[in-house]
Protein backbone atom coordinates (compact mmCIF):
# COMPACT_ATOMS: atom_id res chain seq x y z
CA UNK A 1 0.00 0.00 0.00
CA UNK A 2 2.90 2.33 0.44
CA UNK A 3 4.38 1.80 -2.26
CA UNK A 4 1.82 2.37 -4.12
CA UNK A 5 1.22 5.68 -2.73
CA UNK A 6 4.43 6.72 -3.11
CA UNK A 7 4.37 5.80 -7.16
CA UNK A 8 1.28 8.19 -7.12
CA UNK A 9 2.84 11.05 -5.02
CA UNK A 10 5.83 10.81 -7.25
CA UNK A 11 4.13 11.05 -10.80
CA UNK A 12 2.61 14.67 -10.03
CA UNK A 13 5.69 15.57 -8.97
CA UNK A 14 7.52 14.21 -11.79
CA UNK A 15 5.14 16.04 -14.23
CA UNK A 16 5.14 19.59 -11.98
CA UNK A 17 9.02 19.33 -12.25
CA UNK A 18 8.57 18.39 -16.72
CA UNK A 19 6.36 21.43 -16.77
CA UNK A 20 8.16 23.98 -14.62
CA UNK A 21 11.83 22.89 -16.71
CA UNK A 22 9.67 23.71 -19.97
CA UNK A 23 8.37 26.93 -18.63
CA UNK A 24 11.70 27.98 -17.78
CA UNK A 25 13.17 26.52 -20.84
CA UNK A 26 10.27 28.51 -22.78
CA UNK A 27 10.80 32.11 -21.07
CA UNK A 28 14.73 32.00 -21.38
CA UNK A 29 14.22 30.77 -25.50
CA UNK A 30 12.08 34.09 -26.02
CA UNK A 31 14.23 36.20 -23.43
CA UNK A 32 17.49 34.91 -25.81
CA UNK A 33 15.13 35.67 -28.70
CA UNK A 34 14.63 39.47 -27.90
CA UNK A 35 18.04 40.46 -27.34
CA UNK A 36 19.42 38.87 -30.60
CA UNK A 37 16.43 41.27 -32.13
CA UNK A 38 17.76 43.99 -30.07
CA UNK A 39 21.28 43.49 -30.89
CA UNK A 40 20.44 43.59 -34.60
CA UNK A 41 18.32 47.20 -34.15
CA UNK A 42 21.08 48.32 -32.08
CA UNK A 43 23.68 47.48 -34.54
CA UNK A 44 22.26 47.74 -37.82
CA UNK A 45 24.43 46.83 -41.06
CA UNK A 46 27.44 48.82 -41.77
CA UNK A 47 27.36 48.03 -45.52
CA UNK A 48 26.10 46.54 -48.00
CA UNK A 49 24.21 43.21 -48.78
CA UNK A 50 24.63 41.35 -51.59
CA UNK A 51 22.85 37.94 -52.59
CA UNK A 52 24.88 35.25 -53.55
CA UNK A 53 23.54 31.88 -54.14
CA UNK A 54 20.62 32.55 -51.95
CA UNK A 55 22.79 34.07 -49.43
CA UNK A 56 23.00 37.27 -47.81
CA UNK A 57 26.57 38.75 -47.75
CA UNK A 58 27.39 41.85 -45.57
CA UNK A 59 30.23 43.58 -46.50
CA UNK A 60 31.61 46.94 -45.25
CA UNK A 61 34.42 48.49 -48.25
CA UNK A 62 36.48 51.34 -47.49
CA UNK A 63 39.84 53.43 -49.61
CA UNK A 64 40.86 52.70 -53.11
CA UNK A 65 44.11 51.21 -55.10
CA UNK A 66 44.51 47.16 -55.14
CA UNK A 67 41.97 44.91 -53.33
CA UNK A 68 42.32 43.82 -50.35
CA UNK A 69 39.79 40.90 -48.73
CA UNK A 70 39.60 40.50 -44.92
CA UNK A 71 38.15 37.52 -43.39
CA UNK A 72 37.28 37.70 -39.63
CA UNK A 73 37.74 34.36 -37.24
CA UNK A 74 35.23 32.63 -35.28
CA UNK A 75 32.84 34.46 -32.88
CA UNK A 76 34.09 38.00 -33.94
CA UNK A 77 32.59 39.83 -37.15
CA UNK A 78 34.34 42.20 -39.58
CA UNK A 79 33.87 44.69 -37.05
CA UNK A 80 36.88 43.17 -35.31
CA UNK A 81 39.07 44.55 -38.07
CA UNK A 82 37.26 47.77 -37.35
CA UNK A 83 38.28 47.46 -33.56
CA UNK A 84 41.92 46.93 -34.95
CA UNK A 85 42.44 49.63 -36.86
CA UNK A 86 43.32 47.36 -39.77
CA UNK A 87 40.76 48.15 -42.06
CA UNK A 88 41.23 52.13 -41.98
CA UNK A 89 45.45 51.34 -42.14
CA UNK A 90 45.21 48.82 -45.35
CA UNK A 91 42.26 51.65 -46.85
CA UNK A 92 45.39 54.12 -47.12
CA UNK A 93 46.40 52.61 -49.73
CA UNK A 94 44.22 50.17 -50.89
CA UNK A 95 40.34 49.29 -51.64
CA UNK A 96 39.69 47.06 -48.39
CA UNK A 97 36.23 44.58 -48.31
CA UNK A 98 35.70 42.95 -45.22
CA UNK A 99 33.00 40.51 -45.04
CA UNK A 100 30.93 39.52 -42.45
CA UNK A 101 31.57 35.38 -43.37
CA UNK A 102 28.14 33.30 -43.49
CA UNK A 103 26.06 33.11 -40.08
CA UNK A 104 28.34 35.68 -38.89
CA UNK A 105 27.20 39.80 -38.25
CA UNK A 106 24.40 40.47 -40.74
CA UNK A 107 24.89 37.60 -43.24
CA UNK A 108 22.89 34.52 -43.30
CA UNK A 109 23.60 30.93 -42.83
CA UNK A 110 21.49 28.73 -45.37
CA UNK A 111 21.08 25.33 -44.42
CA UNK A 112 20.95 23.92 -47.77
CA UNK A 113 24.34 23.02 -47.92
CA UNK A 114 27.63 22.23 -46.02
CA UNK A 115 29.72 25.65 -44.71
CA UNK A 116 33.26 24.31 -44.83
CA UNK A 117 36.02 26.54 -45.15
CA UNK A 118 36.52 25.36 -49.39
CA UNK A 119 32.37 26.83 -49.67
CA UNK A 120 32.90 29.59 -47.92
CA UNK A 121 35.77 30.54 -50.05
CA UNK A 122 33.74 30.01 -53.07
CA UNK A 123 30.89 31.99 -51.95
CA UNK A 124 33.45 35.15 -51.40
CA UNK A 125 35.19 34.64 -54.56
CA UNK A 126 31.63 34.66 -56.45
CA UNK A 127 30.94 37.78 -54.65
CA UNK A 128 33.96 39.53 -55.27
CA UNK A 129 33.29 38.99 -59.24
CA UNK A 130 29.65 40.13 -58.73
CA UNK A 131 31.38 43.50 -57.41
CA UNK A 132 33.93 43.14 -60.37
CA UNK A 133 37.28 42.71 -58.41
CA UNK A 134 40.10 40.37 -59.52
CA UNK A 135 43.39 39.52 -58.30
CA UNK A 136 42.86 40.72 -54.50
CA UNK A 137 45.13 39.97 -51.68
CA UNK A 138 43.26 37.85 -49.34
CA UNK A 139 43.64 38.49 -45.51
CA UNK A 140 42.32 35.48 -43.22
CA UNK A 141 42.73 35.63 -39.45
CA UNK A 142 42.21 32.07 -37.69
CA UNK A 143 39.24 30.66 -39.10
CA UNK A 144 39.33 33.18 -41.52
CA UNK A 145 42.57 31.92 -42.85
CA UNK A 146 41.66 28.58 -43.21
CA UNK A 147 38.81 29.97 -46.04
CA UNK A 148 41.94 31.93 -47.10
CA UNK A 149 43.82 29.33 -47.69
CA UNK A 150 40.95 27.45 -49.19
CA UNK A 151 40.91 30.46 -51.41
CA UNK A 152 44.18 30.69 -52.67
CA UNK A 153 43.93 26.66 -53.30
CA UNK A 154 40.75 26.62 -55.09
CA UNK A 155 40.43 30.02 -57.26
CA UNK A 156 44.22 30.73 -57.48
CA UNK A 157 43.65 32.75 -60.75
CA UNK A 158 42.07 35.49 -58.49
CA UNK A 159 44.51 35.90 -55.69
CA UNK A 160 47.69 38.09 -55.89
CA UNK A 161 48.56 36.99 -52.80
CA UNK A 162 47.64 35.83 -49.05
CA UNK A 163 48.23 36.69 -45.30
CA UNK A 164 47.37 34.07 -43.05
CA UNK A 165 47.29 35.27 -39.65
CA UNK A 166 46.90 32.94 -36.46
CA UNK A 167 45.31 30.56 -38.28
CA UNK A 168 45.00 26.55 -37.66
CA UNK A 169 45.85 24.55 -40.52
CA UNK A 170 46.75 20.88 -39.84
CA UNK A 171 44.55 18.51 -37.50
CA UNK A 172 44.71 17.97 -34.04
CA UNK A 173 42.51 17.60 -31.45
CA UNK A 174 40.79 20.66 -30.18
CA UNK A 175 38.63 19.81 -26.74
CA UNK A 176 37.03 23.27 -27.28
CA UNK A 177 35.98 22.44 -30.68
CA UNK A 178 34.65 19.19 -29.54
CA UNK A 179 32.44 21.12 -26.96
CA UNK A 180 31.16 23.38 -28.98
CA UNK A 181 30.28 21.00 -31.96
CA UNK A 182 26.94 19.50 -30.32
CA UNK A 183 25.46 23.57 -30.96
CA UNK A 184 25.66 22.31 -34.87
CA UNK A 185 23.57 19.94 -34.75
CA UNK A 186 20.19 20.62 -35.94
CA UNK A 187 17.10 20.53 -33.65
CA UNK A 188 19.23 19.81 -30.63
CA UNK A 189 22.19 22.20 -31.42
CA UNK A 190 18.74 24.73 -32.08
CA UNK A 191 17.52 23.85 -28.50
CA UNK A 192 20.75 24.69 -26.69
CA UNK A 193 21.59 28.01 -28.31
CA UNK A 194 18.23 29.42 -27.11
CA UNK A 195 18.89 28.17 -23.93
CA UNK A 196 21.62 26.43 -21.84
CA UNK A 197 24.44 27.77 -24.55
CA UNK A 198 22.80 31.21 -25.01
CA UNK A 199 23.57 31.41 -21.16
CA UNK A 200 26.70 29.83 -20.79
CA UNK A 201 27.97 32.08 -23.80
CA UNK A 202 27.54 35.30 -22.09
CA UNK A 203 28.99 33.90 -18.86
CA UNK A 204 32.41 32.92 -20.84
CA UNK A 205 32.29 35.57 -23.31
CA UNK A 206 34.61 37.80 -21.44
CA UNK A 207 37.21 35.39 -20.09
CA UNK A 208 36.96 33.37 -23.87
CA UNK A 209 37.76 37.31 -25.00
CA UNK A 210 40.44 37.45 -22.82
CA UNK A 211 42.26 34.33 -23.46
CA UNK A 212 42.62 35.71 -27.20
CA UNK A 213 43.90 38.83 -26.52
CA UNK A 214 46.59 37.18 -24.07
CA UNK A 215 49.00 38.15 -22.80
CA UNK A 216 47.93 41.69 -23.60
CA UNK A 217 45.21 43.33 -22.68
CA UNK A 218 41.85 43.57 -24.02
CA UNK A 219 41.21 47.22 -25.81
CA UNK A 220 39.57 49.40 -23.80
CA UNK A 221 36.78 50.06 -26.83
CA UNK A 222 36.55 46.30 -28.05
CA UNK A 223 33.37 45.69 -26.66
CA UNK A 224 32.21 49.00 -28.04
CA UNK A 225 32.84 48.15 -31.63
CA UNK A 226 32.49 44.23 -31.27
CA UNK A 227 29.02 44.26 -29.08
CA UNK A 228 29.13 41.19 -27.04
CA UNK A 229 25.10 40.61 -27.58
CA UNK A 230 25.82 40.59 -31.41
CA UNK A 231 28.76 37.97 -30.41
CA UNK A 232 26.40 35.63 -28.63
CA UNK A 233 23.24 35.38 -31.16
CA UNK A 234 21.35 32.32 -31.67
CA UNK A 235 22.56 32.36 -35.04
CA UNK A 236 26.03 33.20 -34.61
CA UNK A 237 26.84 30.68 -32.14
CA UNK A 238 25.57 28.46 -35.40
CA UNK A 239 28.26 29.61 -37.28
CA UNK A 240 30.90 29.27 -34.23
CA UNK A 241 29.71 25.71 -33.49
CA UNK A 242 29.40 24.33 -37.47
CA UNK A 243 33.22 25.86 -37.86
CA UNK A 244 34.26 24.25 -34.91
CA UNK A 245 33.02 20.81 -36.31
CA UNK A 246 34.17 21.19 -39.41
CA UNK A 247 38.04 22.39 -38.33
CA UNK A 248 39.60 19.16 -37.75
CA UNK A 249 38.28 17.34 -40.96
CA UNK A 250 38.92 20.41 -42.98
CA UNK A 251 42.31 20.72 -41.68
CA UNK A 252 43.30 17.23 -42.29
CA UNK A 253 41.88 17.57 -46.04
CA UNK A 254 43.55 21.34 -46.71
CA UNK A 255 46.91 20.63 -45.44
CA UNK A 256 46.93 17.67 -47.74
CA UNK A 257 46.60 20.19 -50.76
CA UNK A 258 49.28 22.98 -49.40
CA UNK A 259 51.97 21.96 -51.48
CA UNK A 260 49.75 23.09 -54.45
CA UNK A 261 49.69 26.80 -53.01
CA UNK A 262 50.82 28.42 -56.19
CA UNK A 263 50.25 31.58 -54.44
CA UNK A 264 52.86 33.90 -52.83
CA UNK A 265 52.16 33.63 -48.54
CA UNK A 266 52.84 35.74 -45.63
CA UNK A 267 52.42 33.87 -42.54
CA UNK A 268 52.08 36.08 -39.07
CA UNK A 269 51.54 34.50 -35.80
CA UNK A 270 51.96 35.99 -32.16
CA UNK A 271 54.32 34.48 -29.99
CA UNK A 272 52.61 33.89 -27.12
CA UNK A 273 49.14 32.25 -28.89
CA UNK A 274 47.06 30.68 -26.36
CA UNK A 275 44.55 29.74 -28.46
CA UNK A 276 46.50 27.99 -31.62
CA UNK A 277 49.63 26.45 -31.18
CA UNK A 278 52.61 28.51 -33.15
CA UNK A 279 54.78 25.42 -33.72
CA UNK A 280 52.45 22.91 -34.50
CA UNK A 281 50.27 25.68 -37.28
CA UNK A 282 52.03 28.61 -37.96
CA UNK A 283 56.01 27.33 -38.50
CA UNK A 284 55.12 24.05 -39.58
CA UNK A 285 53.27 25.68 -42.61
CA UNK A 286 56.23 28.02 -43.12
CA UNK A 287 58.03 25.12 -43.06
CA UNK A 288 55.75 23.23 -45.52
CA UNK A 289 55.26 26.42 -48.13
CA UNK A 290 59.11 26.82 -48.98
CA UNK A 291 58.75 30.21 -50.58
CA UNK A 292 56.45 31.39 -47.46
CA UNK A 293 57.39 34.17 -45.06
CA UNK A 294 56.77 33.50 -41.60
CA UNK A 295 56.76 36.57 -38.94
CA UNK A 296 56.21 36.07 -35.30
CA UNK A 297 55.71 38.94 -33.01
CA UNK A 298 56.44 38.59 -29.93
CA UNK A 299 54.36 39.81 -26.60
CA UNK A 300 51.29 39.39 -28.15
CA UNK A 301 48.83 36.29 -28.69
CA UNK A 302 46.07 35.19 -30.77
CA UNK A 303 44.21 38.64 -31.77
CA UNK A 304 48.31 38.96 -33.63
CA UNK A 305 46.75 41.57 -36.21
CA UNK A 306 45.70 44.48 -33.34
CA UNK A 307 49.55 44.66 -33.34
CA UNK A 308 51.24 43.76 -36.39
CA UNK A 309 49.18 46.19 -39.09
CA UNK A 310 52.66 47.25 -40.23
CA UNK A 311 53.33 44.28 -40.77
CA UNK A 312 50.59 43.03 -42.85
CA UNK A 313 50.79 46.10 -44.44
CA UNK A 314 54.27 45.22 -45.91
CA UNK A 315 53.24 42.07 -46.41
CA UNK A 316 50.43 42.93 -48.76
CA UNK A 317 52.68 46.09 -50.33
CA UNK A 318 55.30 43.52 -51.91
CA UNK A 319 52.67 41.59 -53.65
CA UNK A 320 52.16 44.88 -55.60
CA UNK A 321 55.32 44.53 -57.94
CA UNK A 322 53.92 41.10 -58.70
CA UNK A 323 53.17 39.90 -62.55
CA UNK A 324 49.05 40.34 -62.54
CA UNK A 325 48.86 37.70 -65.12
CA UNK A 326 50.49 35.12 -62.99
CA UNK A 327 51.51 33.98 -59.52
CA UNK A 328 55.01 34.67 -58.58
CA UNK A 329 57.27 33.92 -55.46
CA UNK A 330 57.58 35.94 -52.81
CA UNK A 331 60.37 38.39 -52.92
CA UNK A 332 63.94 37.74 -51.99
CA UNK A 333 64.08 39.81 -48.99
CA UNK A 334 62.09 39.12 -45.93
CA UNK A 335 59.27 41.13 -44.64
CA UNK A 336 60.29 43.70 -41.76
CA UNK A 337 59.11 42.20 -38.61
CA UNK A 338 60.10 42.13 -35.18
CA UNK A 339 61.11 38.48 -35.77
CA UNK A 340 61.34 37.07 -39.05
CA UNK A 341 61.93 33.17 -39.27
Amino acid sequence: MKTTTSKTLRRPAFLLSGLLAATAAAATAWWVHRKAIRADADHPPQGKIIVIDGVQLHYVSRGEGSPVVLLHGNAVTHADFEASGLIDRLARDHLVIAFDRPGFGHSSRPRDRLWTPTAQAALVRRALAKLGIDKAVVVGHSMGAMVAAAFGLDHPSAVRGLVLVSGYYYPEIRFDALATAPVAVPVIGDVMRYTVTALAARTLIGPMVKGMFAPAAVPSGFFTTVPRETMVRPGQLRGNAEDAAFMIPQARTLSSRYSQLRVPVTIVAGADDQIVDLEAHSRRLHLDLVDSTLIVVPGVGHMVHYAAQEEIAAAIASYETLSPGRPAPLPAQPLPALETA
